[in-house]
């Protein structure tokens, strides 16, 4: 993976870990582990549905953190259109379990894994 972008609330949401109870907690967390992957030499892009929350913002360091206000959906749509913006979408990788954006994802010529593989890979780095 050169670039990877990161549908947040879908990888969040692929665990039953209790996330729910303090989401921007939850947020700020995934985001702090998504850096593993930056010091590995990915560009990590993580969008969340929903308001900016500055502590996850804070939380970003080298991975940019995007949010996506508009409803249930609203990252999805935004990794779409940043997808089709993008001059070469084909050097993206989207980690998302969602069928229907990885659906779009392909049709815009980038790759996907899923929120386990990514949560796989994350739990890797984290154990050297």
């Amino acid at each position: 993976m050169e670039r990877l972008i990161v549908d947040g609330m879908n990888v969040l949401g692929s665990r039953p870990d209790g996330w729910w109870r303090d989401r921007p907690a939850a947020m700020e967390r995934l985001t702090r582990r998504l850096d593993r992957l930056v010091a590995a030499g990915v560009e990590v892009t993580v969008i969340f549905d929903g308001r900016p929350h500055r502590r996850v913002e804070a939380a970003g360091g080298a991975v940019a953190v995007g949010f996506a206000p508009g409803g249930r959906d609203a990252a999805d749509r935004e990794i779409v259109a940043r997808l089709r913006a993008d001059p070469d979408p084909a050097a993206i990788v989207v980690a998302t379990s969602d069928r229907r954006l990885r659906s779009a994802v392909k049709a815009a010529g980038a790759g996907s894994v899923s929120s386990g593989e990514l949560l796989r890979r994350l739990e890797a780095l984290e154990r050297g």
